[in-house]
């Protein structure tokens, strides 16, 4: 199955914001973009149905510049800025949330802390392959007790005899199963929150998948478990001192995440457009009835909203004055606007918006799991409410 309409798609730009992009921003969405309706487009929907990753679009994602675009090029990254970033997370996602998710994760979650945190061994050993996708990676902070919580995680990392000793678990962790290295957070015996490189061929280290899953069913989730791994000096990032280091990583995920929903959206909206103009009821195309341009113009508005609330982030990442707050209530409020168009198009297609001929019932279950991970809705909130009042209102 392929959707319907993706040979026309356009996006959307009604106040013109491809006026601010400079033409090499515009270039890598539209080569992005190109590859998107090549490679993931006509095969993502039986990818979903069967609850397939597709993994042989590893290696494309890494020739397209995907993996680490906003890592240094002498590490094999693509030295570009965060708008060119937030523009491929845009188009990934309009392909699928799991396809955006393993470069998301790959980019901001295990190549950033390697290059902001590790050592120049660890950078020049890890983050060329990690770029080229001959190296998959995860990150793992999530736990089985702890999520919106992380400082009272449980694993461990213990100093003995020269080496550490590595033993707790990780859940619901993007690319796990197939990972070739995990990027990891522990406690030390002080209590303080370190990090580590778990490699896949050390003892204690395994990585089960996560069966029965109703969103991300493109994507491959899993656990890391680690049953007294031993990880040698030179695997512990060097710069990575208290929480602050992985919930850094963090923001620079859901930064992508807010560009990146922005493409579910897009998608969503542009079926819904092609479609109403086609459906024809009581004699004329569902596009002429008031009610269906009241959700198409409200849709509309919301998506240019979101789209200013983007780019306005991205300049501020590119001038290094954006807070984690701000990212915040980006990677909030864009999600929920994604999730909403998602079932606001599929109401507008009737029973045919839930076959696999429409993108919507995937991305709606998609975004439903964006709007929960890389913290919560409601988490989000708090935080916003936070930098707004000086009162912390968590716990």
């Amino acid at each position: 199955m392929s959707n319907r309409y993706a040979s026309s798609y356009r996006g959307f730009d009604y106040l013109n914001l491809d006026e601010q992009l400079s033409d090499e921003q515009k270039l890598i969405r539209d080569s992005v973009r190109s590859w998107v309706n090549t490679s993931v487009i006509p095969i993502i929907e039986d990818c979903a149905e069967n609850n397939q990753f597709p993994k042989h679009l590893i290696k494309e994602l890494g020739e397209i510049g995907a993996f680490g675009p906003h890592i240094p090029v002498e590490y094999g990254g693509g030295g570009l800025d965060a708008i060119s970033y937030g523009l491929i997370m845009q188009e990934l996602e309009r392909g699928d949330s799991g396809i955006r998710s393993c470069a998301s994760v790959q980019s901001s979650l295990v190549m950033y802390p390697i290059w902001k945190y590790g050592s120049e061994e660890q950078r020049m050993k890890f983050l060329p392959k990690l770029a080229k996708g001959e190296f998959l990676g995860s990150f793992g902070l999530t736990e089985p007790n702890h999520g919106s919580d992380p400082s009272s995680m449980e694993t461990h990392l213990i100093k003995k005899d020269g080496t550490y000793i590595l033993n707790g678990a990780k859940m619901w962790i993007t690319n796990s199963p197939m990972c070739d290295i995990a990027v990891v957070w522990a406690k030390n015996e002080e209590g303080h929150v370190v990090g580590c490189i778990v490699e896949r061929d050390m003892k204690g280290f395994s990585t089960p998948e996560i069966k029965g899953k109703w969103s991300l069913r493109a994507s491959i989730t899993g656990e890391l478990i680690f049953d007294e791994v031993e990880i040698p000096e030179e695997n512990i990032l060097p710069l990575a001192k208290g929480l602050k280091a992985p919930l850094s990583c963090l923001s620079s995920a859901r930064y992508g995440i807010a560009c990146g929903a922005l493409g579910a959206a897009m998608d969503c909206l542009h079926h819904a457009v092609e479609y109403s103009k086609e459906r024809k009821q009581f004699g004329k195309p569902l596009a002429a009835f008031q009610l269906t341009q009241k959700k198409l113009a409200e849709m509309l508005t919301e998506l240019t909203k979101a789209q200013l609330l983007s780019l306005q982030l991205g300049k501020l990442n590119i001038e290094g004055k954006i807070t984690p707050a701000q990212i915040s209530m980006g990677k909030r409020n864009n999600v929920e606007t994604a999730l909403r168009i998602a079932r606001d198009s599929r109401q507008i297609c009737g029973a045919m918006g839930i076959t696999g001929d429409f993108p919507f019932m995937r991305h709606a279950m998609n975004l439903e799991s964006v709007i929960t991970y890389e913290g919560t809705h409601e988490v989000h909130l708090l935080i916003t409410g936070m930098d707004m009042t000086g009162e912390n209102a968590f716990g």
